[in-house]
């Protein structure tokens, strides 16, 4: 197996765990927060979604489609706290949106070289991803760390552990 096979089945992985996690998930259930001042799972969904976004149209220009306006706004530490219902999407709509950037990050990341993924990570990133490669893999690390705190949200609304 070559670095993209690798990567590419981390970020499958991650995507099968995270969305198992989801899958029975209604939208108020997306509000739930593990305890108080965690993060609840839309805000979560819209972090990871900007952030793979953001990474990879930065490391791979103009790769990435759109996201709609005011999108990254809405996800930054700034509304985290917020429970409002209506400043955040339904489960179908963060799940379409993730899909369309998860298969733009697949196809920038077709398009880059094995050479081109040891070459440095935009500099924004470098404190904590050393390459461009370091990038892809940081997507499928970022979506499991946060899919650990939807397994505890599961629990407090009765469901039984998946894995």
């Amino acid at each position: 197996m070559n670095a993209h096979g690798a990567i590419r089945n981390a970020l499958t992985g991650a995507d099968m765990i995270s969305t198992s996690y989801l899958n029975d998930l209604s939208d108020a259930d997306l509000l739930v927060r593990p305890v108080p001042g965690a993060n609840h799972i839309a805000w979560q969904l819209g972090h990871l979604i900007a952030s793979e976004n953001g990474m990879t149209e930065e490391t791979c220009p103009g790769s990435m489609p759109a996201l709609p306006t005011g999108f990254k706004e809405k996800h930054d530490k700034d509304t985290a706290g917020s429970d409002d219902r209506n400043a955040f999407l339904s489960k179908d709509e963060y799940l379409r949106l993730y899909r369309q950037q998860r298969e733009a990050t697949l196809k920038a990341l077709d398009g880059l070289s094995e050479a081109d993924l040891d070459r440095p990570a935009p500099e924004r990133l470098r404190a904590f991803i050393e390459t461009i490669g370091g990038v892809f893999v940081m997507h499928s690390t970022h979506w499991l760390m946060h899919a650990g705190q939807w397994a505890v949200v599961r629990r407090k609304l009765g469901r039984n552990p998946l894995f």
